[in-house]
Order: C-alpha cells, then sequence, then structure tokens
C-alpha cells in the first residue's frame, strides 16, 4: 500500500514541506531514498525500537521510502515521527485516511518519546500557508508553533499518542497561546537597568543617541570604567519589539535551537556577546549545513564585541559587508541560503596594551608606538563603520559611593521612541530604511543639510582636530539624531558639536 505523510524541511530561516512515500510491498528490505543525511537514515533503528516498546510490530515487508523533493537535503532527527506513522499507515496497521490533514516533526527515543528539535517555528508558518489542519509536534515544542494563528498545534508526548490521536482513539488537546497578551506582558521586564549606573553621564548620553538613530557604538577605556557594564544596559533603552520584528526574530532563533523549551515568542532584543576567540563560520553563519551565526542571532538587537582587538581580524573584517547590507548571504555548491543581520554593532576595547593610555591616574606603562599599533589592530573600514566613538573614563569616589538613582531605562526609552517616532515618518517612502544610522548620501543631502553656523563650526573641527574625511558624514548622521531628540526640524549648531565630541578615535593625534 502507498501512503504519504508530510514533514517540512527548513532552508535559511523559511520551510520547504516534505513529502514522505511509503511503499509497502511483499519482501524484506528496507530503502530509504531522497538525499537523506545520516541522522535521517539511522531513524531506522530508533522507528524499530520506538514501535516494539510502545506496543506496534514494525512491518516484515519490503518498505521504500521517498522524501520528496529529492533534490532538497533533509538533515536532523526530526523526520523520525512522519517516517514511523507512514510506515504504519502503508502496512495497514493504521487508517490513512486523516495523514493529509496533518504535518509532523518529531525525534523519537528508543522508548518511543518524542524529543524537541529546532526550526518547529517557520515549519509552522509553512504548514498554515499550505492549508494543512493541524501541526503534531513533540510536547516541548507546543508553544513555539501555537504563536502561528489559524493552525491547530498538537503537543504530544510519545508516538503512542500520535497513533491513537491518528486512528481517532485518542483526543490531543490543541495548545493555544495568547500571542498579543504574552507578547505585551514581558516585553518591559529587564533585570539590568540604566538607574544603577553612577556617573558616566556624558557615556550614557552617547548611548541614549546611538539608540536613538540605531548607531553603532564603540566604548574606548581602562579596565574597571564600565564599558561592558554599559553595553549590557543597552537594550533596555532600545524601543520595545513590534510584534513583527518578534516573529522574525524568534524564527532565526528557532532554526538555531536557541528558543527555551515551553517559550512561544521572543518578547526582548537580544543581546549577543561572543567571545573573542570565536571562528569566522560561527559570526556570520555557514558550515556544512548552514546555520545562522552571531550576527543574525543578534538580529534587531546588540551584537556586543568585548575587547575589539583580541578579535582575528578576518573575523571583523567579514562584517563589513553585513553591516552594510543587513544581510549575510551563505553560498554553497548546491545552495545559497539568506540570514538577516540588522544589528547594532556595540564594541569595546582598551586604549592600550596595559590598559592606561589616557588615565587621569595612571600611568601607561605601553613603549612608543605601543599605542598606535594596538589600535592598529582595528581595521580603518571597520571604524569607518562605527558611527559613535566615545571614551569612557572612571569614575571618582564621591560618584561611585552616591545613594541617589540615576535616570531610569524607562525615562531614556521614552525619548529615545519619540526620536525614532520622527525618523519612521521621516523614511515613510524609503524602503528599508528605518534609522538615521540607515541614511544614503542622496538622503544626508535632504535631511541632514546643517545651517551656515553649523556648517562654519564643521569645518574648524575638521581642519583644527585633524579629523578624518570619512568622519564627516558620520558626524551629519549623528547630528540628526541629537536633532531629533530634541524634535527639531534642523540641524543646529550644538547639535554637530555634540556629533564632532562623539569622534574620539577619528583624530590623528590619538595615540602618538
Amino acid at each position: 500500500m502507498l501512503v504519504k505523510s508530510y514533514a517540512a524541511a527548513v532552508q535559511g530561516i523559511s520551510a520547504t514541506i516534505v513529502t514522505i512515500e511509503v511503499n509497502c510491498t511483499k519482501g524484506i528490505q528496507f530503502f530509504l531514498v531522497g538525499l537523506p543525511d545520516v541522522a535521517v537514515r539511522e531513524s531506522h533503528e530508533r522507528i524499530i525500537s520506538a514501535l516494539q516498546v510502545s506496543g506496534y510490530k514494525f512491518p516484515r515487508n519490503r518498505i521504500v521510502i521517498n522524501m520528496a523533493p529529492a533534490d532538497i537535503r533533509k538533515e536532523g532527527s526530526a523526520y523520525d515521527l512522519p517516517l514511523a506513522i507512514g510506515i504504519l499507515a502503508a502496512a495497514e496497521a493504521l487508517d490513512a485516511s486523516r495523514l493529509d490533514q496533518f504535518l509532523m516533526m518529531g525525534e523519537l527515543s528508543l522508548d518511543g518519546s518524542l524529543q524537541p528539535v529546532k526550526g518547529v517555528l517557520p515549519i509552522a508558518i509553512k504548514a498554515r500557508e499550505e492549508g494543512f489542519k493541524g501541526f503534531i509536534v513533540p510536547k516541548q515544542n507546543a508553544r513555539e508553533a501555537a504563536v502561528v494563528n489559524d493552525l491547530e498545534v498538537y503537543g504530544a508526548s510519545t508516538i503512542k499518542e500520535v497513533i491513537e490521536f491518528i486512528a481517532g482513539k485518542r483526543d490531543l488537546e490543541p495548545t493555544v497561546v495568547n500571542t498579543r497578551e504574552e507578547f505585551y506582558a514581558r516585553q518591559l521586564q529587564f533585570e539590568s537597568d540604566f538607574s544603577d549606573v553612577r556617573g558616566q553621564e556624558n557615556v550614557k548620553r552617547a548611548m541614549e543617541v546611538a539608540a536613538a538613530g540605531g548607531h553603532n557604538l564603540i566604548l574606548i577605556g581602562p579596565p574597571g570604567s564600565g564599558k561592558s557594564m554599559l553595553a549590557k544596559r543597552l537594550p533596555s533603552i532600545l524601543p520595545p519589539f513590534t510584534l513583527q520584528e518578534s516573529l522574525e526574530t524568534t524564527k532565526i532563533h528557532s532554526v538555531a535551537g536557541k528558543i527555551g523549551l515551553e517559550t512561544s515568542l521572543m518578547t526582548q532584543r537580544p543581546f549577543r556577546s561572543p567571545h573573542h576567540t570565536i571562528s569566522n563560520v560561527a559570526m556570520v553563519g555557514g558550515g556544512a549545513f548552514p546555520q545562522p551565526g552571531e550576527i543574525s542571532l543578534a538580529h534587531n538587537g546588540v551584537l556586543f564585541l568585548d575587547e575589539l582587538p583580541e578579535f582575528n581580524r578576518s573575523v571583523l573584517e567579514v562584517m563589513r559587508q553585513p553591516l552594510e547590507d543587513r544581510t549575510i548571504t551563505v553560498s554553497r555548491a548546491r545552495f545559497s541560503v539568506d540570514y538577516p543581520a540588522n544589528f547594532m554593532l556595540v564594541a569595546s576595547m582598551n586604549p592600550c596594551p596595559c590598559g592606561y593610555y589616557n588615565h587621569p591616574d595612571r600611568p601607561c606603562l605601553c613603549s612608543p608606538g605601543a599605542v598606535q599599533k594596538y589600535m592598529n589592530r582595528v581595521s580603518g573600514p571597520l571604524l569607518d563603520r562605527i558611527d559613535i566613538q566615545i571614551e569612557v573614563v572612571p569614575v571618582p569616589f564621591e560618584k561611585i559611593s552616591e545613594q541617589r538613582p540615576s535616570e531610569s531605562s524607562e525615562a531614556i526609552r521614552e525619548r529615545v521612541m519619540q526620536a525614532r517616532a520622527i525618523q519612521e515618518k521621516r523614511f515613510a517612502g524609503c524602503e528599508g530604511i528605518y534609522s538615521n544610522a540607515q541614511m544614503t548620501s542622496k538622503l544626508l543631502h535632504e535631511y541632514a543639510v546643517p545651517d551656515a553656523a553649523g556648517l562654519s563650526l564643521l569645518k574648524v573641527a575638521m581642519q583644527r582636530l585633524n579629523l578624518s574625511a570619512r568622519a564627516y558624514d558620520r558626524i551629519l548622521k549623528v547630528s540628526r539624531t541629537i536633532a531629533d531628540l530634541e524634535a527639531s526640524p534642523s540641524i543646529e549648531a550644538r547639535h554637530l558639536a555634540e556629533a564632532i565630541n562623539y569622534r574620539n578615535l577619528d583624530r590623528e593625534t590619538w595615540g602618538q
């Protein structure tokens, strides 16, 4: 008997329906075709054990299974469940009349229990698009899949529950998630707050400007000055997720297997902080079976690179193109996949090898030229993509011991959201541009033109501070954001003055 069950293969962050055709005839052979990998071929042994423990016999027949379309590679153990159900139905041990209503995914243990799998959310979205009535998944994945509306999601603990449900002998309760209620309930719950930070008012202001305009940021300062502590609080002042952003980010983390069990939607912007020993592939994505890298896991959030000069130079260089294009393409001989990578880059670094160059109290112990050599570990083209460069100085004792709380993240976030609302309105007709940091040269000439006093100030600053030519556009972008924070329609001299102050590393005297 020939029957069909349905599963899906994930490519990038989208899914393709896989039709599992099982033909059961006389003989004792087992064939599995359709470009399965080793994990899929090993399903034979897991299915035999799971069925025996659950009280069912693996048919002693000639079984041919084709996983169509045959030109898409099928990877992982998530096909165990649809393969097992298809085999039983083809052997007429299970009524196959309802199989075309359901998509199924799940890994089988030897005792018949179902283990969670990756990429459930994009598969659920595809199941709804293709008109399936329901989606059967391991219980741990049910809430993640139930985010998708107009699709009945059934969470099962064992294969026996699935068999009895398909046969009509058992009812499985559909998992229901009130997506909007859950999304908005947990959206603004942060572990860290800017009210805990003492002093560092100039750095907090720079981070507010960075958050308001989506600007990349680098913090330069000695050890213990608070660079990492400040960076970790940045997500608390970013505008909250929209539902669309949350869904898109959750899809990426679902494909990478980074969604927590019993979790539905990600409600807060991701904050990724990879170690400086990370490889190129782990940073941008890829591998033999491509997976999203750190820059994609930071999509719609923050990628924090602590101790920037310690990263392998090639790792930093491969980030240059994604920083401009906001996407990364992983190409292989047979296919290519695209992963979104729209993130804010926040980096921190010591000013020199010993860490105390420009320190107000401690002398720098580095030899002549060592500071410049240390700075040269970070290439000019990468620094060119960082709009705000701010020096962080240690906080004096009087500030640390203050009991009066600082301004809260909530108050800062309100100003950031108002500035972002201005930008959304400004760029409403520009596809793919949502913030000042993404402005092209054409948009700069249209929206970031300083007045005569501002232009004169900028000219003097470029000459006296020896600012490089590449700083010009960055200063205009940042000044446009500062003006937006004040709801000013035009860029004034004071806005430019503050923006110029955020270009510490562009001064040619730095490190000399």
